[in-house]
């Protein structure tokens, strides 16, 4: 118990050194590159559309490698194996739809955000005011696994045992992300992410090298090894066998579909497609995107099992932030105090510039899509939008944090999963139908758009996920009466039915006929794409 309580203080004062190091050198990053600069409300929500592929694509790595990727999915392949492996599959299988579906044609027909899409050929203000309400819904399940990821990593780092510490500290990330969006805007956290794409990436590659160095670059052996110590554990979980911890296969294929359809329907992913110049660009930073998050996902497995085998599933079990724990105690394994506090930090730059990137896709809906189109018509003056926006970050901030609070102690990648299911099931059915069907109507989108998101947060609520067992938010509570976590299996077919039924039954007509054609030529061919939305 002595080793644990070394990894559970460290050294506070290297800890929050190299913490406020990072803080301090990003916000100065993000205010010379803002320095100057036009306060126009494309530079605040798409940077100006100035970042080529190259750049994009590791932003969008640095969106998407969230905590729930580092720290969530290595505890999960630690203590489950196989079936933790499955979170980083889905991850990036998930790309692939994004890329061959998505990014392209969504990129050449909105502007800033997705509701410009899903209302291009429709009535603006019911279409936007339900894109608005699911890009809030996402956005507040994603953060909670953010603020959860940073309560784990200061519980463990800095000897903040205390709830009350754990609390503290996750309001202090939802200031500092807040600030990076006052200060930044979408350019100023774009920097953010690049940088943080970069050390994640280059974190997780060095531990890596390290497990596979110990075992002679053998992966087998590192399996056995893993599966040893697991066993000396006392541990009955196969880390090499499938249906460990997912035993109810509608659970896990409820949770793949999820995982695999939940990306392209991310708001806060999506509105990166908006900053770049072209759809050329959009394709290429999707490319680049997909071999960074690939080449880190299998970094991914090999720190897993190396968490399994050097720090062992009994120990990550007992150690505060439970799973969550894994990545930074290996650090310690393989390099004691420093290189864990080094990890550590990467960790916490992850949280802040992906809550920095949530904060402003979900400030830029509101503001433009509730307040500009649905609020004043879509004639409100654009630094009055831009005001909207940044208060309405400081509201989400708060939201966020007491958000974080309830979620602390959850694991972030289960938590994350949660997001993708209803990001899949209120966003995915109705930009498909918008994008590839001429018949999709106003009605249509509206209905797919909240069927989907209130049967996939209803589920959610009365689900294992939330009350009922010891794992739940919420343990000392049962009112759970859906079986499985993940609702997708329900509420994905739902939207997607929703947005086709309704369709049929109430047309638009030809009210929007001119509209659609020109959606269909911009969305394949590119024409145009440049042009505002003055539809």
């Amino acid at each position: 118990m002595m080793w644990l309580l070394e990894t559970r203080l460290g050294n506070p004062v290297i800890n929050i050194g190299i913490f406020a190091t990072f803080v301090v050198v990003t916000l100065f990053i993000v205010i010379r590159v803002t320095r100057g600069g036009k306060k126009k409300a494309g530079d605040f929500y798409t940077g100006g559309a100035q970042f080529d592929g190259r750049q994009n694509g590791f932003a969008i790595a640095g969106d998407y490698l969230s905590a729930a990727s580092f720290l969530g999915i290595v505890g999960a392949v630690a203590l489950y194996g196989y079936d933790g492996l499955l979170y980083s599959v889905g991850f990036l299988v998930a790309w692939l739809v994004a890329l061959l579906l998505v990014a392209e044609p969504l990129r050449n027909t909105g502007k800033y955000t997705m509701a410009d899409v899903l209302s291009f050929r429709m009535r603006q203000k019911p279409v936007r005011l339900a894109a608005a309400t699911s890009t809030l819904a996402v956005t507040f399940f994603y953060l909670l696994a953010q603020m959860a990821g940073a309560g784990a990593l200061v519980s463990l780092l800095l000897g903040i045992s205390s709830v009350i510490g754990q609390n503290i500290v996750i309001a202090i990330v939802g200031l500092l992300m807040v600030g990076y969006v006052l200060i930044g805007g979408m350019k100023g956290t774009t920097w953010v992410q690049m940088i943080k794409a970069v050390l994640l990436i280059a974190g997780a590659l060095a531990m890596t090298v390290w497990v596979l160095a110990k075992v002679g670059f053998n992966m087998s052996s590192l399996l056995g090894e893993a599966i040893a110590k697991s066993a000396g554990d006392g541990s009955k979980i196969d880390l090499l066998a499938p249906m460990e911890k997912y035993t109810d296969p509608v659970a896990l294929v409820s949770m793949g579909i999820a995982l695999v359809l939940g990306a392209s329907g991310l708001p806060h992913v999506l509105m990166r497609f908006y900053t770049v110049p072209t759809a050329k660009e959009a394709r290429r930073s999707v490319t680049w995107a997909i071999g960074l998050i690939g080449a880190f996902y299998l970094f991914t497995m090999v720190l897993g099992y190396g968490a399994a085998w050097l720090v062992g599933p009994k120990m990550i079990a007992e150690m505060p932030g439970g799973a969550n724990a894994a990545a930074p105690a290996l650090a310690y394994e393989l390099g004691g105090t420093v290189l864990m506090a080094v990890i550590a930090g990467v960790a916490f730059a992850t949280i802040l510039a992906v809550v920095a990137g949530l904060t402003i896709t979900a400030s830029a809906s509101f503001a433009h899509d509730i307040y500009n189109s649905v609020l004043k018509d879509g004639k409100a003056d654009p630094a009055k939008e831009v005001k909207v926006a940044r208060w309405t970050s400081v509201t989400i901030g708060v939201i966020a944090i007491i958000g974080g609070i309830a979620a602390n102690g959850q694991n972030v990648a289960f938590l994350v999963a949660l997001a993708f299911a209803v990001a899949a099931s209120a966003n995915l059915p109705s930009i498909l139908y918008s994008l590839y069907w001429k018949r999709f109507s106003t009605a249509g989108a509206v209905w797919s758009i909240f069927g989907g998101l209130i049967t996939a947060v209803v589920l959610i609520i009365f689900s294992p996920a939330v009350s009922g067992t010891k794992g739940s938010m919420f343990p000392n509570l049962d009112f759970a009466w859906f079986p499985i976590d993940s609702p997708a299996i329900v509420s994905v077919p739902v939207g997607f039915f929703l947005g086709w039924f309704v369709s049929i039954i109430k047309p638009d007509g030809s009210a929007y006929a001119d509209q659609s054609a020109e959606m269909e030529v911009r969305s394949m061919t590119g024409a145009g794409a440049a042009g505002a939305l003055d539809h």
